[in-house]
C-alpha cells in the first residue's frame, strides 16, 4: 500500500491504496481509504503515523537542524579581474623590476595598479580608493592591508624613478606603433587644481581654462597615435602657453619611438611662426626631418585673406559642395578646405547678430536724441558714455570688434562697420585652413588625417569624465604629476579595451563592458562555524562574450597575497 493523491475538480485528497493483481494476472489499484482533503488535514493525520510507527515499533525520525549559515559580503570581482589581466598580459607588471630596487618596502607596483584600476571602476581619491577596496575582491592582492600613506609612498616612488617608468611604458607601447608611418597627435588641456595654499615650483598656476574662465589649474599634454593609443604625456604649469609645448614634447616622441616617418598633427593653438621655423628643423633618428600638420587659428585668417582671395573667387565662392584645394604660402602648403553648406549658417549667424546689435543701437540713440530735444521718459536718463559702454560690451560678447568698431574717443554714442572686415569675415567662413610640409599626401589626406584629431579631444574628455583626472587635491608638485601618471596609464587600459571591443564588433563601449563585468560577484560563505568557502557567481553569455572581446580568460580565484 502507498498514499496517493487525487485530483477532484479544483480540490486534492489523500488517499490510502492497495496495488494487487486481478483473477488474469493484471496490475490494478483499489482506493482502501480516503484520509481527507489535502488543504484541510491536521494533527488527525499526525496520529495516524503515531499509531503506524508504534505498531511496527519504530519511532518518529528527529527533524534535520537548519544548519547555521555566516555569509560575507558579496564584493565585485570581474571587472577588477579583467583589469588586473589587462595590465599584466600589456607588460605593466614589469614595472614591479623597478620597484624592487628602491628603499621602499611596499609593494609599488602592486599599489599603483590598485590607483589605475579605481580610476577605471570607481573613480575616487587616494583615501576614496580605501573605501573602494572594501568592496572588491582584488585578484592576488589582499586590499585589507593597503593604507593611505602605501598609497602616496608608492606615487613618490613613481616619480623618483620617473626615467625608468617612461622606459616601460614606451617599451611596451613601442610594439603598437607602427613603424613606417608614424602618424601622433598632440593637444592640450587644462585641469582644474583645488587648494589655496603656495608650493616652491608649483604647477598650479591661474590661467585661462578650456572652459573660458580664468582658474588654478594644470596644463596637460597628451600625445596619441593614429589609432588612438596614448604615447606620452606631460604635466605644464597652468599658465603656460600651448605654443611653447610643441617642440620639446615632439622631440621626446621621436627618441623615444625609433619611428621612420613622423607626422605631428595639432590643433589651432599650437601654431605660430616660431614654432614653424624649430619643428621644421627637427631631425628624426633615421635622418629624416619631421612633418606635421597644423591647423591655423581663426585670429590668424587676416594673414592669409589677400593669399586666398583669388582661390575663393574662382573655387569657394559658387561652390554647391565641399571642396579640398591648396596654395603655397611661405615654402609650405596651405590646404584649404570649404565648406559651403557650413559657410552659408556662419554667415546668416553673423547677419543677425549685426541685424541685432543695430537695432539696439538705432533704439538707443532715439532715445539720446530724444532726450536732446526736450522728450521726458520715466526710469534713469541714459547717456552717451553709457550706450557707449552697453554697446561695446555687447559687440565684444559676440566677437565682433573687427566689424562693429565703436569709437571710443567721441563724446557721442556712435559707431560704424568695417565692410573691408565684413567681407573678409564672409570669406572664410566656412573655411579649414591647414599649414602642412608634407610633400606626398594628396590635400585630402592632410585634411582626414588633420580631423582624426578629434579622437584626442574624446582621450580628454574621458580623462575628464570616466577617469576623473580633475578636479586635482593633491599640494605637492610631484604628487600632482603621479596622479597625471595613473590616469594617463589608465587612459592606456581604457583605449586599449576599446581597440579590442571594436575589433570583435562589439556594440559596448569600455565603460558599458566593466559594468557588466562587475556583475560577476565574489562570495564567501561559512557552515556551522566551519572554514569559510569561497566562490563566484554564474558567468552569464553575454559576460563570455565580453570577456572573449577583450581576449581575457575567464575569472578564477586566486590566492591572495599581502602587499607588504
Amino acid at each position: 500500500m502507498f498514499i496517493k493523491v487525487t485530483t477532484s475538480g479544483p480540490r486534492r485528497y489523500v488517499q490510502l491504496v492497495e496495488a494487487y493483481r486481478d483473477v488474469d494476472g493484471r496490475p490494478k489499484q483499489r482506493t482502501v481509504a480516503t484520509l481527507g482533503r489535502l488543504d484541510q488535514l491536521n494533527t488527525d493525520l499526525e496520529s495516524v503515523i503515531s499509531g503506524l510507527l508504534r505498531v511496527t515499533g519504530k519511532t518518529m525520525p528527529e527533524a534535520l537542524p537548519t544548519p547555521a549559515l555566516a555569509f560575507e559580503p558579496a564584493r565585485d570581482y570581474g571587472d577588477v579581474w579583467a583589469l588586473t589581466e589587462l595590465w599584466n598580459t600589456l607588460g605593466f607588471d614589469r614595472l614591479r623590476q623597478i620597484f624592487k630596487r628602491t628603499r621602499h618596502n611596499i609593494d609599488v607596483e602592486a599599489l599603483v595598479g590598485v590607483m589605475v584600476l579605481n580610476r577605471l571602476c570607481d573613480p575616487d581619491s587616494k583615501v576614496g580608493v580605501l573605501r573602494w577596496v572594501e568592496t572588491i575582491a582584488l585578484p592576488g592582492v589582499m586590499a585589507e592591508t593597503i593604507e593611505h600613506q602605501h598609497l602616496l609612498r608608492a606615487m613618490d616612488a613613481m616619480v623618483e624613478h620617473k626615467d625608468e617608468v617612461d622606459q616601460v611604458l614606451a617599451s611596451l607601447l613601442r610594439p603598437l606603433v607602427d613603424q613606417d608611418l608614424g602618424v601622433v597627435f598632440y593637444d592640450m588641456t587644462t585641469i582644474r587644481a583645488a587648494g589655496l595654499s603656495q608650493q616652491s615650483d608649483d604647477v598650479r598656476q591661474f590661467g585661462m581654462s578650456k572652459e573660458g574662465v580664468i582658474a588654478r589649474q594644470v596644463m596637460l599634454g597628451v600625445v596619441q597615435s593614429a589609432e588612438g593609443l596614448p604615447l606620452y604625456h606631460e604635466v605644464f604649469d597652468g599658465n603656460t602657453a600651448e605654443v611653447t609645448t610643441l617642440k620639446p614634447t615632439i622631440e621626446k616622441i621621436v627618441a623615444r619611438f625609433p619611428v621612420k616617418r613622423v607626422i605631428a598633427v595639432a590643433d589651432r593653438g599650437l601654431l605660430s611662426t616660431d614654432n614653424l621655423a624649430e619643428l621644421q628643423v627637427i631631425q628624426l633618428p633615421g635622418g629624416g626631418t619631421l612633418e606635421f600638420i597644423l591647423a591655423v587659428p581663426g585670429r590668424r585668417y587676416a594673414d592669409f585673406v589677400d593669399l586666398l582671395a583669388s582661390f575663393h573667387a574662382e573655387h569657394c565662392a559658387d561652390a554647391k559642395k565641399e571642396l579640398i584645394g591648396e596654395v603655397a604660402w611661405d615654402k609650405l602648403r596651405l590646404i584649404v578646405a570649404h565648406d559651403p553648406d557650413v559657410a552659408a549658417q556662419a554667415s546668416a549667424r553673423r547677419d543677425t547678430l549685426i541685424e541685432e546689435l543695430e537695432r539696439k543701437a538705432a533704439q538707443w540713440t532715439s532715445t539720446l536724441d530724444g532726450q536732446d530735444g526736450g522728450k521726458r521718459k520715466r526710469g534713469r536718463k541714459l547717456s552717451d558714455g553709457g550706450a557707449r559702454a552697453r554697446f561695446y560690451r555687447e559687440v565684444c560678447d559676440e566677437h565682433l570688434t573687427r566689424i562693429i568698431q565703436v569709437d571710443l574717443k567721441s563724446e557721442l554714442f556712435t559707431y560704424s562697420i568695417n565692410e573691408r572686415a565684413l567681407m573678409h569675415a564672409r570669406m572664410m567662413d566656412g573655411k579649414l585652413l591647414l599649414v602642412t610640409n608634407t610633400k606626398d599626401l594628396m590635400p585630402e589626406e592632410v585634411v582626414r588625417r588633420y580631423k582624426s584629431l578629434a579622437d584626442i579631444e574624446r582621450g580628454f574628455r574621458i580623462l575628464k569624465s570616466e577617469i576623473e583626472i580633475g578636479p586635482i587635491y593633491h599640494r605637492l608638485p610631484d604628487r600632482i604629476r603621479a596622479h597625471a601618471t595613473i590616469c594617463f596609464i589608465a587612459l592606456i587600459l581604457y583605449r586599449v579595451m576599446r581597440t579590442r571591443l571594436h575589433a570583435r564588433a562589439a556594440a559596448i563601449s569600455p565603460e558599458r563592458a566593466l559594468a557588466k563585468l562587475r556583475r560577476i560577484q565574489h562570495h564567501t560563505v561559512a557552515v556551522n562555524g566551519a572554514q569559510p568557502v569561497a566562490g563566484l557567481s554564474n558567468i552569464s553569455k553575454e559576460q563570455t562574450e565580453i570577456l572573449a572581446a577583450l581576449a581575457i580568460k575567464k575569472p578564477t580565484l586566486k590566492t591572495q597575497l599581502t602587499l607588504l
